[in-house]
């Protein structure tokens, strides 16, 4: 009887709502099932994505594919304050693009701009952004298959043909020197599976390097009837930076021409590169030349002379080369150059 009693009183106690109760039917309950989420994701992202998703296709994602769980997306940015322009006594060149910006990369100094934070069409220049994410996302010893429609892409090509495989640092070869429009949809297409992932790719890549001025509808520069692609000589100076911390890059832009010999696998391809200047004078280093009807005439140069790395951006300009002559002569007088571009 009296352990009836004992347990009858213990019952009646345990009958009475107190907070353990609570913690017991709710908070213990989303306690472990969160943890629960917590390895399932652990081990879905450590063990079973890499082996059942590869990176290079499919998954539309505003971060780069090889971000791990529990990494905090940090970038060093690269923003020249376009408000601190060097001043000078030196008179200042005549210019006749509509936007222009030189930057010395020793110092990140803003030497000359005007416009530079204007939205306009950039044509082929934009190509430096389709180089930079290829390089980031994927292997240059990767071969790639020329689809029919890469192949078919007008205006400046590289001459691929449909059903030819190239790796993807013989494509950037052809995507860079002779501004290959048939090279630049294969290695989106090749890299991405879709063309238009390689676009959100481009797109994301404008954000993560912080700017706002930029926005990529495919991965050449050629015009597009009911879209409009745009950026500035600014944001296009950002970009080249980043790209220029690659190797392969500043190896590939300051190349004039270029032999890929014949293989099983394609035909030979003789490239040469579209910036004029680069072959006539030995301090421009690179980069990219571009044209389109709406973009006028763009370029974007580097010119290398003693410690100084100048880097000058020219859009819609009526006088490309001289134009890109005045601003890297000007640039490099201001840092104590003597001015050898001509």
């Amino acid at each position: 009887m009296r352990a009836e009693r004992k347990l009858a009183k213990l019952l009646k106690v345990m009958a009475k709502p107190r907070i353990g109760h609570f913690w017991m039917l709710f908070v213990y309950p989303i306690l472990g099932f969160l943890v629960l989420e917590f390895f399932l994701l652990l081990i879905w992202s450590y063990f079973l994505a890499p082996k059942l998703i590869k990176p290079n296709f499919g998954i539309i994602s505003p971060l780069p594919y090889y971000l791990k769980l529990g990494q905090v997306l940090t970038t060093n940015l690269w923003l020249p304050d376009e408000k601190k322009v060097l001043k000078t006594d030196i008179p200042k060149p005549d210019i006749k693009a509509e936007s222009y910006i030189a930057i010395d990369l020793s110092t990140n100094q803003i030497l000359l701009e005007k416009n530079s934070r204007k939205r306009l069409p950039v044509a082929s220049t934009l190509k430096i952004m389709t180089a930079l994410v290829a390089l980031e996302r994927g292997d240059l010893n990767q071969m790639i298959t020329i689809s029919e429609r890469a192949a078919s892409v007008g205006e400046d090509t590289m001459g691929l043909s449909a059903g030819e495989k190239l790796t993807l640092e013989e494509l950037l070869y052809g995507l860079l020197l002779p501004s290959g429009n048939d090279a630049a949809e294969a290695v989106a297409e090749g890299l991405a599976g879709r063309r238009e992932v390689f676009i959100n790719w481009m797109n994301s890549k404008v954000k993560e390097l912080g700017l706002s001025d930029s926005y990529f509808i495919n991965p050449s520069g050629l015009e597009e009837d009911n879209k409009s692609e745009f950026s500035t000589a600014y944001d296009l100076t950002v970009i080249t930076f980043h790209a220029l911390k690659y190797p392969k890059f500043r190896e590939i832009v300051k190349t004039s021409d270029y032999v890929i010999p014949y293989s099983s696998a394609h035909k030979a391809f003789y490239l040469w590169t579209q910036t004029n200047l680069l072959k006539e004078n030995p301090e421009v280093i690179g980069v990219k030349m571009g044209y389109t009807p709406s973009a006028g005439l763009c370029g974007v140069t580097l010119a290398q002379s003693q410690s100084h790395e100048i880097l000058g951006v020219v859009l819609n300009s009526p006088n490309r080369r001289e134009d890109i002559k005045n601003l890297l002569n000007y640039s490099l007088q201001v840092v104590g150059v003597p001015p050898p571009i001509d």
